[in-house]
């Protein structure tokens, strides 16, 4: 799969494109990213992506913007999975939020060369968000590339979207979130140097970078690794600030792996959520909080026995 950063002036192929943030790659996500691919390969065209970084509402309001549930490296493994061929990564900022419509329906013809369009049927683009499917249909006909719409998806009576799934991610509803994904919800990230308190106190743990200060959940968890071993590797995690030993602190991932002594520093790991089992809470001493920790590991063990 080929990435690129912006939109050229002049495509150097024709392509099949759709257009979106994508954030979750959701089972609605996939299925249009599956119609795409269908469709290109139908056609003799490339599937293609024009994306976003970051996310629009980061940009117009970044203290009230949702939590991402993927970074943009999750998402373009993800989309490569999928079989899609090409991804253009177009940088949101004041430039890109004063396009207007026409010249962005504009771009998608010479800049991307789309030569059929998928879009979800409430699809929004331009400034103020003035383009919907209409426009770009009307587009379509001005320079002779197809428009189509893709339906929302349902799981039961519930309309798959980023914003539904975010909440049950949020509340700790992880089988309904592996519904909205058809997978388990997960945190990829490296593995960096902590302070190694965890493992002063007898709880060894990786640290997993987080790209964002903003993650959709708090709490300790019960977790499976991918990517340590050739199998998924069992633990407990804990996202949060770490109220009892920082006293303002930006959110970390840390995770205790289930006999597990290996290093792996520097290492690329995915963390499967599987049940919640509590809340992130402020201990009046290290010590408190270490019993809690053994607890916290009992109880994990617990979950993969029954």
């Amino acid at each position: 799969m080929l990435v690129f950063r912006g939109i050229p002036e002049k495509a150097e192929t024709p392509v099949a494109l759709t257009i979106g943030n994508f954030d979750g790659v959701h089972i609605g996500h996939q299925a249009l990213l599956s119609c795409l691919v269908r469709n290109a390969a139908s056609r003799g065209l490339p599937s293609c992506i024009m994306t976003f970084e970051p996310h629009p509402r980061e940009y117009f309001d970044p203290e009230n913007a949702p939590a991402r549930l993927t970074d943009m490296r999750e998402k373009i493994s993800l989309f490569a999975g999928i079989g899609i061929d090409r991804v253009h990564i177009c940088r949101f900022d004041e430039k890109f939020a004063k396009i207007e419509a026409a010249e962005f329906a504009s771009k998608v013809h010479f800049g991307l060369g789309a030569k059929w369009v998928l879009i979800g049927d409430d699809f929004r683009y331009g400034a103020k968000r003035a383009g919907d499917f209409a426009s770009m249909l009307d587009a379509g006909r001005k320079y002779g590339f197809e428009v189509e719409a893709m339906h929302s998806v349902k799981v039961g009576d519930f309309r798959v979207s980023s914003t539904l799934l975010r909440e049950a991610v949020k509340a700790g509803n992880f089988d309904q979130a592996k519904r909205f994904l058809g997978r388990n919800y997960s945190i990829v990230g490296r593995v960096e140097h902590g302070n190694s308190l965890g493992k002063a106190i007898g709880f060894p743990t990786a640290n997993i970078r987080l790209k964002h200060n903003k993650p959709p959940l708090f709490g300790i968890y019960v977790v499976e690794v991918h990517g340590v071993e050739d199998v998924p590797v069992r633990g407990v995690a804990s996202l949060g600030v770490r109220p009892t030993v920082v006293g303002n602190g930006n959110p970390v991932l840390e995770v205790h792996l289930f006999d597990f002594g290996k290093d792996i520093y520097g290492a690329r790991l995915r963390v499967d959520f599987l049940f919640k089992l509590r809340d992130e809470e402020k201990f009046p001493d290290l010590a408190a909080l270490t019993r809690q920790i053994g607890q916290d590991a009992l109880d994990a063990r617990r979950y993969f026995e029954n």
